[in-house]
């Protein structure tokens, strides 16, 4: 029997996107190094059957899986599935989307770092997680919070608006949701919330003279689609320069990360 969760949806914004993976693993690898205390919060179990949700390169569906847990990692970008496979041969992993799984057996537990905010069609997304669970079956998830990145993204915006990029400005690429708007979606799909955090994580970047602007190639390139790269440098200087005061010290740029860490279980 195979357990359909929805086979309707559409996929994340990532799948559009073309990741760099040796560059995401080497230069950003803060996005799961911060994941790894993560995987001890879901302290999984041997024998256990765990889904990685938008899963990257691997690196913390193979520390789930050393637990003894039989796990599958799913990521809706095919490069980054190609990069884990080459890398962690002897695990499942699909190209796949938490809008559309298709599974033969649900799930002991589910976990996600630092993609749930990818995913604009969050209601779906939480349905679906739901539906792949067991009975009891526990998710466990790191998103992007209220006002994460905002002191980028407002720069971002500006600069795109006084150039006359509009639409771009105009673009809805991530969700961000407070506590209270989160776990009420969690509620509203059956989930019991065990536990809900938002803390503050500033985090540092490894480029010391771009690291605001290359931030953004990375993570926020679908602002800069169709723009010339030529413009899009000068565009990326300005909103290097404008946070320069808020981001940059010390001679390290930093990114004004907020998070939301959630625990809660499908009765």
């Amino acid at each position: 029997m195979k357990f359909v969760c929805n086979n309707s949806g559409t996929m994340a914004v990532d799948a559009t996107m073309k990741w760099d993976t040796n560059l995401y693993d080497n230069k950003y690898d803060f996005v799961f190094k911060y994941g790894e205390d993560l995987v001890q919060l879901l302290s999984p179990k041997k024998g256990e059957r765990i889904l990685d949700v938008g899963c990257g390169t691997g690196y913390l569906t193979n520390i789930i899986a050393a637990s003894g847990a039989n796990t599958v990692g799913i990521d809706s970008s095919e490069t980054m599935i190609e990069k884990a496979r080459a890398t962690y041969p002897d695990i499942d992993f699909r190209v796949a989307s938490a809008t559309a799984l298709s599974f033969d057996e649900l799930f002991d537990a589910i976990f996600s770092n630092a993609v749930l905010h990818w995913i604009l069609e969050k209601e779906k997304a939480i349905a679906n997680i739901f539906r792949c669970l067991k009975s009891n079956g526990r998710l466990v998830a790191e998103l992007g919070g209220k006002d994460n990145i905002q002191g980028i993204i407002a720069a971002l915006k500006q600069v795109l608006q006084q150039h006359g990029y509009i639409a771009n400005a105009s673009l809805n690429v991530w969700y961000f949701p407070s506590l209270g708007e989160y776990t009420s979606l969690l509620e509203q799909s059956g989930f019991v919330v065990n536990y809900a955090a938002y803390f503050k994580r500033e985090t540092a970047l490894k480029d010391n003279e771009q690291g605001i602007k290359n931030w953004i190639k990375m993570f926020g390139s679908p602002f800069l689609k169709g723009i010339e790269e030529s413009t899009s440098d000068t565009l990326l200087d300005e909103v290097q320069e404008l946070i320069k005061t808020t981001h940059y010290r010390n001679n390290t740029w930093y990114a004004d990360y907020k998070r939301l860490r959630i625990v809660a279980t499908k009765p």
